[in-house]
């Protein structure tokens, strides 16, 4: 039997990820909610209204792909759109009472699906702690700074390993 050939670290996220929201969305299913339409969710749970670039960069969606969800979500009452006040030309996304229910009704299925699979591991928040490192590291503002701390030097304060 051959072997396998060894994973490299973004093969091995990928594949973590896709197995991930394959679970996910599995449990999703259940209350007619897509992984994708969670993540709007999520951002608009905080009430505080967001324009569709940042719901696009939260919910890893393309422009396209997000105005077509957020259409059928305007359509089932789940969310709702209004001018900023500030700033007229902006439109702000906002979450509808029957979303905020959803959201609710979501959040804990997967909160409980992810304990599970925390205290499969043995972690105690370990493992997003790291991943939240490596996101820093990989969208720091200065290409420098993460090459360094990359390469083995000494990071830079902003990205020292979170507490």
């Amino acid at each position: 039997m051959p072997t396998e050939p060894s994973r490299d670290l973004a093969h091995q996220l990928s594949r973590a990820e896709r197995l991930l929201a394959g679970r996910m969305s599995a449990r999703l299913e259940s209350e007619h909610c897509t992984l994708e339409e969670w993540r709007v969710l999520k951002i608009l749970s905080d009430g505080r209204g967001h324009i569709m670039t940042e719901i696009a960069d939260f919910a890893l969606l393309s422009a396209a792909t997000l105005t077509k969800l957020m259409d059928r979500m305007v359509c089932e009452n789940l969310a709702y759109r209004r001018a900023d006040e500030r700033d007229r030309r902006r439109v702000l996304a906002f979450l509808a009472e029957p979303g905020r229910v959803r959201f609710e009704r979501v959040s804990e299925l997967l909160s409980a699906a992810e304990a599970g699979l925390a205290a499969s591991l043995g972690d105690d928040g370990e493992l997003s702690r790291w991943l939240g490192r490596l996101t820093d590291i990989l969208t720091a503002r200065r290409p420098a700074d993460a090459r360094q701390y990359l390469n083995g030097g000494v990071a830079p304060a902003r990205l020292v390993k979170p507490n």
